[in-house]
């Protein structure tokens, strides 16, 4: 049992934010193509999936992150503990673990079609190579953008099985959404980053971090607005911009101290509202 124990602390199963910030612009990818005046069995079907998936393959993220940053953990409060930082797991027995989760969601992902498939496993490169980036440059969080969004092209593709204008845009503007709320999270480790010599945006603009969060957020509405017009949404998908744009720039950044890291948490976790009302906003647009 204590093995069983040490393996969710691992994946983070205890800290369900993580895979829900993967899975919903998979969900909003799938929602902006899928036909509603047809049978909703395939919709709901593709969102149980799309849910694995991202429960796996966040997952296996977290133990890959966990190999390569085991060094720079021991040394972090809020990370030292981890399984791996603290040898409760070793390196060999983590890759086996990443192994058999990639296993898991190829399962998966052989249920959509082929052009969904090579996209998603042309992403890989990406989503393991992530946590490296932070050794290098000041944007690491843009780079954890562009993988945790990828969904969002997916979920569209595997109901189009093309590409179009409408979910690029929708997924640029989503990279921005993960540039701010990742570096809402990275306020909690600015000190030892700092001391270890680790680079984020968290860093980069610590002494106008509000400015910063504003132009993210507002990037990402623009991105809303321009795929809700596309889209030829009605105004119930407007009323919930402005919905979402209450909860950017007040429950968020006008809310926001970097120095208190319970308040960046709670602020980062109110993310996961966030995608649900995006959600209910592109579902009611469509009717």
């Amino acid at each position: 049992m204590n093995q069983v124990k040490i393996f969710i602390d691992l994946i983070r199963l205890k800290k369900p934010i993580g895979f829900m910030l993967l899975f919903w612009p998979c969900a909003w990818g799938l929602t902006l193509a899928y036909d509603f005046s047809e049978n909703l069995n395939k919709y709901f079907f593709y969102l149980v999936l799309f849910f694995l998936g991202s429960v796996l393959m966040r997952s296996a993220g977290c133990i890959v992150n966990d190999i390569l940053d085991k060094e720079f953990d021991k040394k972090v409060f809020r990370t030292k503990d981890r399984p791996i930082a603290s040898n409760q797991v070793s390196i060999k027995l983590g890759i086996i673990y990443v192994i058999i989760l990639c296993f898991l969601a190829l399962l998966v992902l052989l249920n959509f079609n082929s052009f969904t498939i090579i996209l998603a496993l042309s992403s890989m490169p990406f989503a393991f190579t992530y946590p490296l980036m932070k050794r290098f440059t000041y944007w690491p969080q843009f780079f954890l953008g562009i993988t945790f969004n990828y969904g969002l092209i997916l979920g569209w593709i595997s109901i189009e099985n093309n590409i179009s204008i409408i979910p690029i845009i929708f997924y640029l503007g989503a990279i921005f959404w993960t540039l701010g709320f990742d570096t809402i999270y990275g306020f909690q480790d600015l000190k030892d980053d700092e001391i270890i010599g680790l680079k984020s945006t968290s860093i980069k603009f610590k002494s106008k971090p509000h400015l910063f969060l504003k132009l993210c957020y507002t990037i990402f509405l623009i991105s809303l607005f321009i795929v809700g017009w596309l889209m030829q949404f009605n105004k119930f998908y407007y009323v919930g911009l402005v919905v979402i744009s209450f909860h950017l720039y007040f429950i968020q950044i006008h809310r926001i101290i970097i120095e208190d890291h319970k308040n960046c948490l709670k602020i980062f976790k109110s993310n996961n509202l966030l995608g649900l009302i995006v959600l209910i906003s592109l579902i009611l647009g469509k009717f």
